[in-house]
């Protein structure tokens, strides 16, 4: 079996799926640009990955999505 591949991924991964630091990928969750992550557990903040591509890909529109 090869490496599995994340269905959620914490900030620091969230941000390195979208190629920006951490601080950036904080930044536009603050600002509401990047959807809020789901708590896993009532203590783990995680974003799901594929929402992620689809914002990456144009498929999710801030406008048009709500968090």
């Amino acid at each position: 079996m090869g490496i599995p591949t994340p269905i959620l991924a914490k900030a620091q991964t969230a941000a390195k799926l979208l190629d920006m630091s951490l601080s950036e990928f904080r930044d536009l969750v603050d600002a509401g640009s990047l959807p809020m992550p789901i708590r896993v557990g009532g203590k783990l903040d995680r974003w799901p990955v594929d929402q992620l591509q689809a914002i990456a890909s144009g498929e999710i529109l801030k406008d048009v999505f709500e968090w």
